[in-house]
């Protein structure tokens, strides 16, 4: 048996290397970490159930819960409530009330429960994962708002399905005591309101106080930059603590409600609080599923494999679901394929778990031949579901129109003249493009050009949540101030993967010390060519530099191609900026190695000293040319870029 100092590092090695495999490999984490559980425990037995076991792990279990979800209650903003409240709030209440009742109906007569215990897991099985559901979302991308019903139901839903699932255990128990210790049972009704109406009363009195108390810190600034993360945690903890003290499990109503009131209050910036929690999300997660999952012994594994428990998982994915999500989408013009999507978005999560483990040690007492069962078909139904739902949902959404397939549009963060002219290239060619701008004139301008352009500061708290990034796969940071550029892409680097996030190269203003430049690590891929900064690049635009799409036909490679086009002052005449491959985007960046082919269609940036014969007209270019020209300029006309390779040029700002 491991020392309890194994036994630690042991759950935190494979939580974290379960969470590392799974961003490797593209695999849905909560897969690994359950099988990573499994293997350490009822498997090999390197982590006994003795080991785990004592006072410590259900009130341990219980805050993390709470801290979870009270990071994703700061991800909830009212402004995207105001779109999506009729359907979040029929799923919340309809929703529940129809999955509650027919997953109890399904486990009494397919999985084998009593009535009692039958109910008790329906009323559990309400709740689904927001812990897995956030992620799947990040990674699909859908269009529109479902995907903002999706979020909203699965961080609100959580702590109401946990304390209705609280409060029917109290029935039962009451339902199931001695008379003369749960008094008449005419009374248990009553209590049940009563308990009903105190959870609400402690949860939103609780969450109000504990918010008005950190905005007064840290407006006031009572509380230094470093110890903001910690007293907020200090906050949220004891606030977690007298709730479920002073109500039981009234601290998961008040942790989500006290995320949602922090992230939408005006006073204070959360954004600090919010990556810290991300960080402590996942350590908590990875921790409770190992944890959990390894407390299974391995007659679970027969409860489990049984033919009733994986038909009540079948009825729960392909009827419960569907018909909740039918019901509750009545009246709320959500189309047949939003609800599709919907229908098909319910894996359970940390929050079914962990309470399920506490049901099933609280239960033991009244009924001892069921209790047992209830951990195995709860961790059934997790594995069924985020498996099943993980691996499909992408190409659902697909199918349905909802997402795109390897997303490979761009946003470019800054819309000015020559930024425009790039985005107007590349969406000749069929690629999906956004511009943001502060600048009212810039946005004005863009739109005006035929592209899609919003006006926003990229650094404002929850600008990323009210943007469309559907199809969307890379963000170029291209404002003329370099530390934005920076800011942009560290702050769109939780949305974007690292290889796609670029900006333009640093200026060289004097000479370089590591007292003024911005480290690499907090700045994007530099973009282009090292010299292509963005004086440079408005410089030589300004100066009749221009924008081409070529056409490459033949096998000339790229570097004869410059060569082709060298200046008379021997720099480069040509600037390859973006390569598109049928309908797949490189960027060109400082360490890309892209090699051009046949049917490749280049976005270039030509010198005002090339030769204009070397781009003549030609009769074999369709006429693709920009149907919205920029700021209203002239029609240009068809080239032809060398021999075999057909290009067009887009027309500069009049």
């Amino acid at each position: 048996m491991p020392t309890p100092l194994v036994t630690i590092a042991a759950v935190v090695v494979l939580g974290i290397g379960a969470q590392w495999l799974a961003w490797r490999t593209k695999f849905p984490s909560i897969l690994l970490l359950l099988g990573f559980g499994f293997l350490a425990g009822p498997v090999t037995g390197f982590l006994p159930q003795d080991a785990l076991q004592g006072e410590w792990l259900f009130p341990f279990v219980s805050l993390a819960v709470g801290i979870i979800l009270f990071e994703g209650g700061l991800t909830l903003r009212f402004d995207e409530f105001r779109e999506v409240g009729k359907s979040v709030v029929n799923l919340i209440t309809i929703g529940v009330l129809v999955t509650g009742v027919l997953a109890t109906i399904g486990a009494h007569y397919l999985a084998g429960f009593s009535w009692e215990v039958a109910v008790v897991l329906g009323a559990l099985l309400t709740v689904t994962g927001p812990t897995v559901v956030l992620p799947l979302l990040r990674h699909v991308r859908p269009a529109g708002r479902v995907g903002t019903i999706a979020k909203w139901e699965g961080i609100t839903i959580d702590p109401i399905g946990a304390i209705l699932a609280v409060l029917v255990l109290e029935t039962v128990i009451l339902l199931n005591e001695p008379a003369e210790a749960a008094g008449a049972h005419g009374s248990v009704w009553g209590a049940l309101a009563q308990g009903i109406a105190f959870e609400i009363v402690v949860g939103v009195g609780v969450a109000v106080l504990a918010a008005v108390l950190l905005v007064f810190l840290l407006h006031r600034r009572l509380v230094p930059d470093w110890l903001q993360n910690p007293v907020a945690l200090m906050v949220v903890v004891a606030a977690f603590a007298i709730s479920n003290t002073l109500q039981e499990e009234a601290g998961l109503l008040e942790a989500t409600l006290l995320g949602i009131i922090m992230a939408n209050q005006p006073y204070v910036s959360v954004r600090r609080i919010v990556e810290f929690k991300e960080d402590l999300r996942v350590l908590l997660i990875s921790l409770l599923f190992i944890i959990l999952s390894a407390r299974l012994d391995r007659s679970a594994f027969e409860i489990m494999l049984a033919p009733g428990p994986l038909l009540f998982l079948a009825v729960l994915m392909l009827v419960v679901r569907p018909l909740a999500v039918w019901l509750s989408s009545l009246g709320t013009g959500l189309n047949w394929r939003e609800q599709a999507f919907l229908s098909w978005l319910a894996p359970r999560g940390i929050v079914a778990a962990a309470v399920a483990s506490l049901f099933s040690f609280r239960l033991e007492e009244f009924f001892p031949a069921e209790a047992g069962r209830i951990v195995p078909i709860v961790f059934l139904v997790i594995v069924g579901t985020v498996a099943v739902y993980g691996l499909t949902i992408s190409p659902l959404a697909r199918w349905l129109g909802l997402a795109l397939p390897d997303p490979q549009g761009v946003l470019f963060i800054g819309a000015q003249g020559w930024v425009r002219r790039v985005a107007k290239a590349l969406d000749g060619l069929g690629i999906p493009v956004l511009l943001i701008d502060a600048n009212a004139r810039n946005v004005r301008q863009a739109k005006k050009a035929g592209l899609p352009a919003q006006r926003a500061n990229i650094l404002a708290e929850g600008v990323i949540d009210d943007l469309d990034l559907s199809g969307i796969g890379r963000l170029l940071a291209v404002t003329p101030n370099d530390e934005v550029n920076a800011l942009a892409a560290l702050h769109f680097g939780e949305v974007f993967e690292s290889d796609e996030v670029y900006q333009l190269p640093m200026r060289a203003d004097g000479p370089k010390s590591p007292a003024t430049e911005i480290p690499r690590h907090l700045r994007g891929r530099p973009l282009f060519a090292t010299d292509a900064t963005f004086t440079a690049l408005d410089e030589r635009l300004n100066a009749g530099a221009s924008i081409h799409v070529i056409h490459i036909t033949d096998t000339r490679t790229l570097a004869a191609l410059r060569d082709e086009v060298e200046t008379d002052d021997g720099e480069e005449g040509l600037i390859p900026l973006f390569l598109v491959r049928g309908e797949k985007v490189r960027v060109y960046a400082e360490d890309a190695d892209i090699t051009p082919q046949p049917g490749d269609a280049l976005v270039v940036l030509l010198d005002q000293t090339v030769d204009p014969g070397w781009l003549a007209e030609s009769a074999d270019l369709d006429a693709d040319g920009p149907d919205d020209l920029l700021d209203g300029a002239p029609e240009v006309g068809r080239a032809a870029a060398g021999d075999g390779m057909p290009g067009r040029a887009i027309p500069p700002d009049a």
